[in-house]
């Protein structure tokens, strides 16, 4: 399965006429394409070269004296396949901007919709356009309002527009926008649930304080953030009872999604803070869970749910080894 959007970098020496017989020529005989100018002016001392195919992927091609920088969502084609990948921040700025330009205003072209949130089409580039996850990750916001139920596609671009705006992830974005997938095949679920980790960091900067996401330690767990310098945080999201084999009941659902993670990551480090989100529950659901606010085995945790509105309530278990100032309306 291809993953997110990478350049890949050539040392080798290139011309028009080489570009159109070792890229352009494999890519017409296996999709049809065509060799187009660059909608955008390439970085100083490069020349560059857009080629769209026939069923819809694109590639981008710049290059100058020392080296050339290949991005797509199509074959690559076998002149290329050794070079090495590099994400936006490894290649030179001038490189990277062009590039991303190229294809935010072929996103405006395909999805205006999307394109309307530059935070979040920014942000989710890697993924928009990648070679297999393109379809399900629009979709995922177009049809399922990023997992928000009962909510507009356009009430969930607002929510995660505002999220992102405040750029606490920007260093993480290739770590990060990857949680959406880039999979053919569509799991709302997951992708939901990766959308659970967007929400915490969201609350994490709205109380101010500092973190790091997918935090690798010597136990050989990864946990979701760091905050503050110092806290673990795990963030696990049930799925709504509707769609659960077991659990048929909001608060047992919570109990049984709380409790998995205290047999892998929470065992190692007893000390993390849980975080479950329940933003995945209708209005209905929810309302049982805040009613009856059902104990979970680990301690702390916090069990919460997101509107797109930005309206964020939740209890908690156990007392918080950091304070979350007004971020969360708390229901204790």
């Amino acid at each position: 399965m291809a993953g997110p959007l990478r350049f890949r970098v050539s040392h080798e020496s290139w011309t028009e006429g080489r570009v159109r017989e070792r890229l352009l020529r494999p890519l017409d005989d296996a999709f049809g394409a065509r060799l187009e100018t660059p909608w955008f002016t390439p970085p100083d001392g490069h020349e560059a070269r857009r080629m769209e195919m026939d069923n819809g992927d694109i590639a981008l091609f710049c290059w100058n004296e020392q080296r050339a920088y290949w991005l797509g969502n199509t074959e690559t084609p076998e002149t290329l396949w050794r070079t090495e990948k590099f994400d936006f921040t490894e290649v030179p700025y001038p490189v990277a901007r062009w590039a991303q330009r190229e294809l935010l205003a072929r996103l405006e072209l395909v999805d205006p919709w999307l394109a309307e949130y530059d935070h979040v089409a920014w942000f989710f580039l890697p993924v928009f356009l990648s070679k297999d996850g393109r379809e399900t990750t629009r979709a995922f916001f177009a049809d399922h309002a990023a997992g928000f139920p009962d909510a507009t596609r356009d009430e969930a671009l607002d929510f995660f527009e505002d999220a992102l705006a405040t750029g606490a992830l920007d260093a993480y974005r290739y770590t990060m926008a990857s949680k959406l997938g880039t999979s053919e095949g569509m799991d709302v679920g997951r992708m939901s649930a990766a959308m659970g980790e967007f929400i915490v960091a969201k609350l994490l900067a709205d109380a101010e304080l500092d973190f790091e996401p997918e935090v690798q330690l010597d136990s050989g767990h990864a946990l979701d953030f760091r905050a503050a310098g110092k806290h673990l945080v795990e963030v696990t999201r049930p799925r709504p009872p509707t769609r659960r084999d077991r659990a048929d009941t909001p608060t047992a659902a919570v109990r049984e999604t709380a409790d998995a993670k205290t047999s892998d990551q929470l065992r190692a480090h007893p000390d993390a803070t849980l975080f479950v989100d329940c933003s995945s529950f209708r209005d209905d659901e929810w309302a049982t869970v805040r009613a009856e606010r059902p104990g979970v085995r680990h301690s702390p945790t916090v069990v919460f749910r997101a509107r797109p509105d930005r309206h964020v309530e939740g209890y908690r278990v156990g007392t918080l080894p950091f304070e979350m100032g007004e971020a969360i309306d708390w229901l204790d």
